[in-house]
């Protein structure tokens, strides 16, 4: 493809997209997967969020170590950067929200539709990234984001026909609860991928990614502590702890730390914008994974709404968002990631 190199600047951001996808489609298994036959979790979710975040902060901090050569020691670049810990409270609490309700939302619908509805985020994340970056989409970027929205309402309205099954209204299963719920943490996703590129690019340019991971990841320990506090929760962490020895549960909390930092990858070398097509092409892989595992069914909505996300994403692939670098940095980043990515490909 001759604009192959906007969308992919070398082979290791290839394989940081291509992670990601993967590494999502598994996290919506792993939570279908731990869920009881009631459909319920008999763990504190928010506890295996909060692990979640101080295993990506021991990561994060670990690499930065191991990586350091002449950059200062973990702490005193903490306390030199500490307007960027603060700054990172913003996406940090953004994506506490968003990691918590995961499991709510997960918890009323199959993963194929979760992923098709998370795709409303789409037309907010064109319009934050335009106002940050100052880049404007093409005619032809906005009609491709236009159809991946109609794709994800077909499939609302999917959901929604099953729930009813004649005896309630149609309107009132589409516009309910969790309709809202799910609505609300594609803002958070959104805002928080937004903003998080938008510091890696610009106020933390020249700061370490690792290290910026940390802040990030300190903040998070921090929100999710918080929320933990409000539920009430704090006086019985230890005891349940001993809930989270499923094996789901610690697939679930692996494979968000590795998430986490692939993430932040994917948004200092690629862009949000192309990060919402990444989260696209997972609804493929995971209505086939479900239909396979869980034999959940695949109607003609959702063929309809996978059918039109195709078509987005491929027209997205003719006329990408420019993903250069503010700073040019990101040949060095993925230079930084490339021993951990041969590792992962090995």
């Amino acid at each position: 493809m001759k604009d192959w190199h906007k969308l992919f600047p070398n082979k290791e951001a290839f394989i940081v997209f291509s992670l990601y996808i993967i590494l999502f489609v598994f996290q919506g298994v792993f939570i279908t997967a731990s869920k009881t036959e009631n459909g319920v979790y008999d763990y504190n979710t928010t506890l295996v969020v909060f692990l979640s975040e101080l295993l990506k902060l021991v990561i994060s901090a670990t690499l930065y170590t191991l990586k350091r050569e002449n950059k200062p020691h973990l702490f005193k670049a903490i306390v030199k950067d500490y307007n960027l810990l603060l700054l990172y409270f913003i996406p940090s609490l953004l994506y506490c929200f968003y990691n918590n309700l995961a499991f709510i939302n997960l918890s009323h619908y199959d993963p194929t539709s979760y992923y098709i509805l998370l795709q409303f985020r789409v037309v907010l994340t064109a319009i934050l990234f335009q106002f940050l970056f100052q880049k404007k989409l093409a005619f032809v970027q906005w009609i491709s984001l236009g159809i991946l929205t109609i794709g994800c309402m077909i499939k609302n309205f999917d959901a929604a026909s099953v729930k009813s099954k004649g005896d309630t209204d149609l309107w009132s299963q589409i516009f309910n609860m969790y309709f809202l719920s799910i609505n609300f943490q594609n803002f958070c996703s959104c805002l928080a991928g937004t903003y998080n590129e938008y510091l890696l690019k610009t106020k933390g340019s020249n700061v370490d990614i690792f290290l910026q991971n940390v802040f990030m990841y300190i903040d998070s320990l921090l929100c999710n502590f918080f929320i933990l506090i409000c539920k009430g929760e704090v006086t019985t962490m230890f005891q349940d702890l001993q809930s989270l020895g499923d094996i789901f549960v610690i697939l679930i909390t692996v494979n968000s730390a590795i998430v986490g930092i692939v993430t932040s990858f994917f948004l200092k070398n690629l862009n949000s914008i192309l990060k919402t097509y990444a989260s696209a092409l997972e609804l493929i892989i995971t209505a086939i994974v479900c239909y396979i595992l869980f034999k959940i069914v695949i109607t003609g909505y959702t063929i309809v709404s996978i059918c039109l996300v195709v078509i987005a994403v491929a027209m997205y692939f003719r006329n990408p968002v420019n993903n250069v670098n503010i700073n040019n940095s990101s040949e060095k980043d993925t230079r930084d990631l490339k021993p951990l990515l041969n590792v992962v490909v090995d």
